[in-house]
């Protein structure tokens, strides 16, 4: 019998110990070579343990357990040459088949209606559920082959539901226990250590969507046949972002002992909702970014983190961060800063309110935007420049292309 030994991988510089999330395999299982067997958590990611050779697995450490980094937690006999998985596979067609012969049509005219997909949530979705426990039953799928999607949960969630009959809520005095994620205690360490060392302070403002939302809407269906990816709220704010910081390069350092560290690049994070918890990939070099190219960038960084493949890498050395609470239908709130960075800027939703416009009242589609800073490296008047800078490119989306600039002063050369 040739038994492999399977070692906790080094996340990272610093980390000398993981939790071991959840396991993707069970007892006996046979696996492939480089197939993925478990999820662990780090203090700063939940990365994934893949097989170093085909054969049967054999468990040593519990879905729970801390382990040490270099340390076994499973077995892999490679002796075993594919039986097993061959009577897997044929358990499985088994299955399978009784699926299919409980969905039979009864006529001819008829259709089976029921997929895989039918009542199961998205990731974003399960999370959802899970935080605020409702049944996948209280919910209306709109999703694919009956999947429940993400705006399916927020739209049970703002329209009510009869919580008499979920598990666990009502009735009792019962309390549960569970252990704090590594990657959560590092958080609360983190937003701890922002409010102590830092003299964080937040200026507001509000911006106009309502040229964002024509242009969208003009060239939506063209710009993603042209560049095979919708055109997002996202890419317009990191975008104004980066002109904004060119002008304010103040916003875009960072403190490093007794010195300011100014950067000539803006790595941007967007925080982004993960199976596990927020996380904040970097897009690099977003200031040489088109639109196309920051949504594209935005959008496989979001894949990675719902389905776990995020790295450290994807995370570090961010200079500027934004945030979107609108997406939970959040109105106003204040972001707090990602060290080592000196601000971070918070999206809310839009809203359509009555405002003023040439001593008129309008109806106008609105956002609040927030934007967090450190009073130590930032003055009020860099904060309110800049977020009013932002706001202007926003409310006239074409100052993008000229630095900030009204393009008819470009044109006059004033």
């Amino acid at each position: 019998m040739a038994m492999i030994e399977m070692k906790v991988p080094s996340p990272g510089e610093s980390i000398t110990e993981v939790v071991i999330a959840r396991w993707l395999k069970k007892e006996g299982d046979y696996v492939e070579k480089d197939e993925e067997v478990a999820e662990v958590d780090s203090d700063k990611a939940t990365l994934t343990i893949n097989a170093e050779d085909s054969g049967v697995i054999k468990l040593i450490a519990s879905e729970g357990d801390t382990v040490k980094v270099g340390q076994v937690v499973c077995t892999i006999d490679n002796s075993v040459k594919g039986e097993n998985k061959v009577k897997q596979e044929s358990q499985k067609l088994e299955v399978k088949s009784e699926k299919v012969e409980a969905v039979k049509p009864t006529t001819n005219n008829q259709q089976p209606t029921t997929t895989y997909a039918n009542g199961t949530p998205s990731p974003a979705a399960k999370k959802l559920m899970d935080e605020n426990k409702i049944p996948a039953t209280k919910i209306a799928a709109t999703g694919k082959d009956g999947r429940i999607t993400k705006g399916d949960v927020l739209q049970t969630l703002s329209a009510g539901f009869d919580s008499s009959a979920t598990a666990g809520w009502g009735g009792s005095r019962d309390t549960q226990r569970s252990k704090m994620s590594p990657l959560r205690k590092k958080l609360a360490q983190r937003l701890v250590a922002v409010k102590n060392e830092t003299a964080m302070l937040t200026t507001f403002n509000e911006v106009d969507m309502s040229a964002i939302y024509a242009m969208r809407s003009k060239y939506k269906d063209k710009f993603k046949e042209v560049h095979g990816t919708n055109l997002g709220f996202m890419s317009f704010f990191t975008k104004a972002v980066t002109e904004a910081l060119n002008l304010f390069p103040a916003v875009n350092a960072m403190i490093d002992g007794d010195e300011i560290v100014y950067h000539s690049y803006a790595d941007i994070g967007i925080a982004v909702s993960a199976p596990k918890g927020l996380v904040v990939p970097v897009v690099r070099n977003a200031e040489q970014l088109s639109l196309a190219g920051i949504e594209t960038a935005i959008k496989n960084l979001a894949l990675k983190a719902r389905d776990n493949k995020i790295t450290i890498e994807d995370m570090t050395g961010g200079t500027f961060t934004i945030t979107n609470g609108g997406v939970f239908g959040s109105m106003m709130s204040t972001p707090i800063i990602n060290p080592p960075q000196s601000a971070i800027l918070g999206m809310h939703n839009v809203v359509d309110r009555p405002v003023a416009v040439n001593g008129q009242v309008v109806i106008r589609p609105m956002m609040y935007v927030a934007l967090s800073y450190d009073h130590r490296i930032i003055d009020g008047r860099e904060s309110v420049g800049f977020l009013v800078k932002v706001k202007e490119m926003l409310e006239n989306p074409t100052k993008m292309l000229f630095g900030g600039k009204d393009p008819n002063e470009i044109v006059l050369g004033l």
